[in-house]
């Protein structure tokens, strides 16, 4: 089983960098490529891709947030930064293990999630 464990701070201000890490523990003998994502859910709204970094390191972006945000991944853990931030970035944010069998992509595991707030 993999355990996802997402960490930072909780509150960041206007025009700073939001920097989140997702600690990755455990193992899967599950097959296929794997994307270490990173989603998040602004408050009333849906969950919003915001990108994935494979374990190749090859990076993937949504087209709303590429201008702003950075992926990276190490052994064990991957990081999510956010700058320039608004409070229009406050939200949940997810981190996930994506994985692609084919052309199929199955987000098995998720994190519990952890609500960053940006202050005016």
């Amino acid at each position: 089983q993999v355990q996802l464990q997402e960490s930072g701070p909780g509150l960041v201000k206007s025009s700073q960098t939001l920097s989140l890490t997702c600690t990755v523990s455990g193992s899967s003998m599950s097959t296929g490529i794997y994307f270490w994502t990173w989603i998040r859910q602004p408050p009333g709204k849906g969950l919003e891709w915001m990108g994935a970094i494979s374990d190749s390191g090859t990076t993937y972006y949504s087209p709303s947030h590429e201008s702003r945000t950075a992926i990276s991944r190490d052994k064990g853990q991957f990081t999510l930064q956010l700058i320039s931030v608004t409070p229009e970035d406050t939200a949940v944010y997810y981190c996930a293990r994506d994985r692609r069998i084919g052309s199929t992509y199955e987000m098995d595991y998720w994190g519990k999630g952890t609500l960053v707030t940006v202050s005016t």
